[in-house]
């Protein structure tokens, strides 16, 4: 029980503090770039290429993160990373044509890959493996409030033009990229591990682990509800389906997000005292009946409430899913390709959700639309059913791969 509380590592609230400014920057572009974009003289569905470009990048480039990681370590590639996005994010504000703004974001996502790969890479290997759960719910509870806050403090900055949060923001990461590269640079934790006790764990081996198949399900099903389709299509059902006004649909996004943070760091720390599989398969259960009755409801009130619902299902679920990866690379081992290969799900869910939802929405209805989303986040809790069950008091202290049973 000590050690459960015990304080952690000085890397992680490097690297938890590091993920705030890179979600509040996120958060703080995110409003201006599709009223940018179209001041260009182009269209909607031009300006939503831009955003759609950075996703894109982040899928297509995983692999590639992946490897790199493998081969030259996780503290050079996240900071590579960060200075890619900044760069890139920091050449968006002296953009001159839409095409240009077109290429700067799409650079943005190869280095976001690059970063976030990277970190979660980091957080397994210096995450103590008792407390990996209460890490992964700190560095999500971090990232969450940037989200929360930034378009706050980006709609606060729309007086001073709409180039100005691509500055602002391109400063914010080379001081974030600084100050973990000082922080790290003396670090024995965050340094590649040379030497005996050294493993490379290939994706064949972690796909032998039923947790991590699960794991990828789940992600994938997270990606295509609480990432795509929550962000695409609330929006547009309170607006259309419930008659309020657009003001209104970022309360409910809050709804989501409340939820969420009620709960994230809290469920990382029972993962770790009671084991992952019950807060994921709980999760993905109270998130997916959620999401089905968001879209049957008439009620403001109750879509506020059921909002709120779906987000504690979403915080139960990730630290805990993310935590189960972390388990099956250990941290004795260095497995670039199997944590590329766990963010891809989630991006492709995040790509693909939202094109499908808009079309059953358009073609049958909004409820159809968020009844095959929480069905999608269902079914994503069968392989948890039947997977085994990790609990910490079965993490071996040498922790070089934790191994999947049956029981």
């Amino acid at each position: 029980m000590r050690t459960r509380e015990a304080a952690l590592p000085r890397e992680i609230w490097v690297l938890v503090a590091a993920s705030f400014v890179i979600a509040l920057g996120f958060g703080l572009v995110a409003p201006a770039l599709p009223q940018f974009a179209r001041s260009f003289d182009v269209g909607v569905t031009a300006a939503s290429v831009v955003i759609s470009a950075f996703a894109a990048m982040r899928l297509i480039f995983a692999p590639f993160s992946g490897r790199l990681v493998q081969k030259l370590g996780e503290r050079p590639i996240y900071i590579t990373g960060l200075l890619i996005v900044a760069v890139s994010t920091g050449a968006c504000a002296f953009a001159e044509t839409y095409w240009q703004l077109l290429v700067f974001r799409g650079l943005g996502g190869i280095g976001s890959t690059m970063f976030t790969v990277s970190a979660l890479g980091l957080l397994v290997r210096i995450a103590p493996p008792d407390a990996r759960g209460r890490v992964s719910g700190l560095y999500a509870t971090s990232f969450l409030l940037g989200n929360i806050f930034g378009p706050l403090v980006g709609g606060a900055l729309t007086g001073l033009g709409l180039r100005a949060p691509f500055l602002i923001y391109a400063v914010a990461l080379l001081i974030a990229a600084a100050v973990v590269g000082v922080m790290l640079r003396s670090s024995h934790l965050a340094q590649p591990t040379t030497g005996e006790g050294l493993r490379i764990m290939g994706l064949r081996e972690a796909l032998g682990s039923p947790i991590y198949r699960a794991a990828l399900g789940s992600n994938f099903a997270n990606g295509w509800a609480v990432f795509g389709v929550r962000v695409a299509m609330v929006p547009l059902f309170v607006v259309e389906a419930l008659g309020q006004g657009e003001a209104f649909a970022g309360i409910a996004l809050t709804a989501f997000a409340v939820g969420n943070a009620v709960v994230l760091i809290r469920a990382g720390r029972w993962s770790d005292r009671y084991g992952r599989r019950p807060f994921v398969l709980a999760g993905l259960m109270i998130c997916g009946v959620g999401t089905i009755v968001m879209g049957l409801t008439e009620s403001v009130a109750l879509f506020l409430i059921t909002s709120f619902v779906a987000g504690l299902g979403s915080g139960l679920s990730n630290p805990s899913q993310q935590a189960a990866v972390a388990d099956v690379v250990g941290s004795k081992a260095r497995g670039g390709p199997v944590l590329a290969t766990f963010q891809m799900t989630a991006d492709v869910g995040t790509v693909i959700g939202p094109v499908v939802a808009g079309l059953l929405a358009q073609h049958l209805s909004f409820s159809t639309a968020f009844a095959v989303t929480g069905v999608i986040m269902l079914v994503a809790a069968v392989p948890w059913f039947l997977a085994g069950r990790r609990t910490p008091d079965r993490i071996a202290p040498a922790d070089e791969v934790i191994k999947d049973t049956g029981s």
